[in-house]
């Protein structure tokens, strides 16, 4: 990776893992397993790479619509991951955040959520955020209410109100925009993730199934997000 600008703050959609498993003849909870080993490798790439930033959209609103089975095994699996993920972000200096609105989750699972963050806080390495019931809709919506609140409250004048108030009250408040997005599988749209902060953000899709992404695609990634002609972010 000589002579490449590293983005800082990279941001991937995680899409296949279902695909990946009927591919194989599995049940779709093998998929979202093998998901799980990928992002513990990619979180290791990320920062050996120089990535100050790694954001990962792991469940969405709109993933509670799936199939009960589908539901309760993917909580199984972050209450199983959490414990790992602790280990691999303290391994490897890593501080860890979640977005989303993590109200709707069970009480030990935001226990879980509460402890990674509080236990990683003062890693001094990349910041690893994951999106959880997250969707940027909600995100806005939550934001304007607080907003609106503020300012019942008088502490926002709405006159002051500019983008960078706006951005204040996201849950992405204090981390930079991304410079590049990622998603696997081959599908091209942002499904409601980030809306507001992906505004200049470069986007890469990959063919790949989330499960078989390797340090090769991530690499490939950024040679592409070098190639592209840069005004906004980290731009030389």
């Amino acid at each position: 990776m000589e002579d490449r600008i590293i983005p800082a703050h990279v941001a991937i959609i995680m899409d296949g893992n279902g695909r990946w498993a009927k591919k194989r003849g599995l049940p779709r909870k093998m998929g979202h397993v093998e998901g799980c080993k990928v992002v513990e490798q990619t979180v290791e790439d990320a920062a050996r790479l120089g990535i100050r930033y790694l954001t990962v959209y792991a469940f969405s609103t709109e993933n509670w619509k799936r199939s009960g089975d589908e539901v309760d095994a993917l909580m199984q699996l972050f209450r199983y991951y959490a414990k790992r993920l602790l280990k691999i972000a303290n391994e490897n200096n890593v501080r860890v955040k979640m977005i989303g609105e993590r109200s709707r989750f069970a009480p030990d699972i935001i226990d879980k959520i509460h402890a990674l963050e509080k236990t990683t806080e003062k890693n001094t390495g990349m910041t690893f955020v994951i999106a959880v019931n997250y969707g940027s809709r909600d995100e806005i919506c939550r934001g304007v209410r607080r907003m609106l609140a503020d300012s019942r409250d008088g502490i926002l004048e709405p006159e002051c109100v500019t983008q960078e108030t706006i951005s204040s009250y996201l849950d992405t408040a204090g981390l930079p925009d991304p410079d590049l997005l990622i998603r696997t599988s081959g599908e091209e749209r942002l499904s409601n993730f980030l809306l507001w902060q992906l505004a200049y953000s470069e986007l890469y899709f990959s063919d790949v199934l989330w499960p078989d992404f390797k340090k090769e695609e991530l690499v490939k990634a950024i040679e592409v997000y070098n190639k592209r002609e840069r005004r906004f972010g980290n731009a030389k």
